[in-house]
């Protein structure tokens, strides 16, 4: 009977933000029939547990069901159709969702996931989709990262992005809805020795400061922009200070930081905790639906707190489970540090795992977004090894590029042969094998070709190899002899040996590819590469998809991309 009660009373809580005592009676009765022959015991043990449970918060009430009873969660689901599992209380046109980055580096692949999903679940819904970047912590702040992040999140959505808010340029708003929950007597100024107040919190125990009236608070709250020194005053909110749970006790809200901040270059002094700043903006900015990982499941609790003591309508929270990338570097601080020590030239350093990197070697926006759907909105925690994670990314990828690759031979480290008796023509190739309406590339045959030197030492004598789309030969007694220009010769010779990527003596560019680990790969590559333009994909036969990074005179560099 009891579980039963608790149950439906959480549930009136979460559900209107108060217990109705008859309505959980009739639910109470219907589960358990046999208690209408003792209904005044019903009756009171409901009276009892609204006593124990009165104080909690739609959120926390939420979090205690998902714990005893999650089947009383199930919300009535949006008919939107989507790629992904529909969100609760969602309706077309009305979903707001944001990512909030920090603005300490660039974004990478473990930014990419929750970018992807944020955005993918705002197209799902015709909705909104924002991007705040979260700068109230002076401290740990990398000014060309503002920057950074805008391009990626761009890139990511395709320029999707609707609305770009920075926090350090609402300070004003903060300040101002803090200055209500004091004034509300939800929120108090501290002055406690650190120690001292962890040690009375642990115990749910309160400090002499959370005693005091509004009118002192309110002094004290002013007397933080310009009497208090720096770890001498905190705002705290005022919770339930015997929370089971030690962090949803008296949690603060604002401190006292005399550090310079590297964007604004103003001497401000009071900078809002993320609790305060996200629950306001979340408020302001529209928010419907908060999705991110499961490690901010307690801060969505105590962001709901501030939101129902200042009245306002709390937006639905989802969760996924932790993903570790396992095997690669992904600290921007580390690699920050790296890159001014020249271990990296930058962000877009082709070893780095930012989006900034991978973009450089052409991965597209949609191969990451096409991951995160794979994944979806699952709480479960998930380790993705470094192969498991190339091979889905590199299948996404390919899917998007194979089509507008065009496609050039290139040989890496050349040998020339002379093949005697070969014909002196002009070979026509497809640059995309399955579009031949593209076009055409030329390459001018003499006798003296280049392979490369793997081939060349692979070439065994009395087989008969072939010259990709141009002729058939034998080795014999070291000298390379034409047979037939005809593919079906080739395809039917007994003595049937490889096929060979080539190219002419003349008339060719030097290419350079960098590669995964920075190594540089050499070689040359048709004269038509010419005609490229710098972030143009191409596959490079027998080689890999690259992008072309730069072009220097009669020198071609690519990044190398996936096979």
């Amino acid at each position: 009977m009891k579980d039963t009660i608790l149950k439906h009373c959480l549930k009136n809580i979460y559900q209107f933000g108060s217990v109705n005592p008859k309505v959980v009676l009739g639910l109470t009765l219907r589960d358990n029939p046999e208690l209408k022959k003792d209904v005044p015991k019903v009756l009171k043990e409901i009276d009892n547990t609204i006593k124990e449970i009165s104080s909690l918060s739609k959120e926390e009430a939420k979090s205690k069901l998902e714990e005893i009873a999650p089947e009383q969660l199930q919300e009535k689901k949006e008919e939107v159709k989507g790629p992904l599992k529909p969100l609760p209380n969602a309706k077309e046109g009305k979903v707001v969702v944001r990512i909030a980055p920090s603005p300490s580096g660039p974004l990478h692949i473990g930014h990419a996931y929750g970018s992807s999903l944020n955005y993918e679940y705002a197209k799902m819904y015709k909705g909104k989709f924002i991007l705040r970047i979260e700068d109230t912590n002076p401290d740990n702040i990398y000014s060309k990262a503002y920057e950074l992040i805008e391009d990626d999140a761009n890139w990511l959505t395709g320029n999707k992005v609707d609305q770009i808010v920075v926090q350090s340029e609402r300070l004003g708003t903060y300040y101002d809805y803090a200055e209500k929950l004091v004034q509300k007597g939800k929120a108090y100024v501290c002055t406690c020795n650190t120690e001292e107040w962890r040690t009375l919190k642990a115990k749910g125990e309160a400090c002499p400061c959370r005693e005091l009236d509004v009118k002192e608070n309110g002094l004290r709250y002013a007397k933080m922009f310009n009497e208090y020194a720096e770890g001498e005053a905190v705002l705290k909110l005022k919770t339930n200070i015997k929370d089971k749970n030690p962090a949803m006790r008296d949690f603060s809200l604002m401190r006292i930081n005399e550090r310079v901040h590297p964007k604004t270059g103003k001497e401000q002094r009071v900078w809002p905790l993320m609790i305060l700043s996200v629950a306001i903006d979340d408020h302001e900015l529209g928010v419907t639906h908060v999705l991110n990982g499961k490690d901010h499941h307690d801060n969505g609790i105590k962001e709901a707190l501030v939101m129902k003591y200042l009245g306002w309508k709390v937006p639905e929270y989802k969760h996924w489970g932790k993903i570790n990338f396992e095997g690669f570097k992904l600290s921007t601080t580390k690699t920050k540090l790296a890159i001014e020590q020249r271990e990296y030239h930058g962000w877009d350093d082709i070893r780095l795992m930012t989006l900034m990197a991978l973009r450089r070697r052409g991965y597209q926006a949609g191969a990451f977004r096409k991951y995160a759907l794979e994944i979806g909105l699952s709480l479960n925690d998930k380790t993705v090894s470094q192969k498991e994670f190339w091979k889905n990314i590199n299948s996404f990828n390919k899917e998007l590029i194979e089509e507008k690759a065009n496609r050039y031979f290139f040989i890496h480290d050349s040998v020339g042969i002379k093949v005697l008796n070969s014909p002196k023509n002009s070979v026509q190739l497809d640059l995309h094998p399955d579009f031949p309406d593209r076009g055409q590339r030329t390459l001018s045959v003499h006798d003296e070709i280049n392979i490369a030197e793997d081939d060349y030492e692979k070439l065994v004598e009395g087989k008969v190899h072939r010259l990709m789309d141009y002729c058939n030969f034998e080795v014999k007694d070291r000298k390379f002899l034409f047979v037939s220009k005809d593919y079906e010769d080739f395809k039917n010779a007994k003595n049937r040996g490889m096929i060979i990527h080539w190219l002419p003596v003349e008339d060719n560019v030097v290419v350079e590819v960098v590669m995964e680990d920075n190594s540089h790969a050499l070689g040359l590559g048709e004269k038509s590469m010419l005609d490229l333009k710098e972030g143009d994909i191409v596959q490079l036969e027998r080689f890999s998809f690259c992008r072309l990074d730069k072009k220097e005179g009669n020198k071609m560099i690519f990044y190398y991309l996936h096979k």
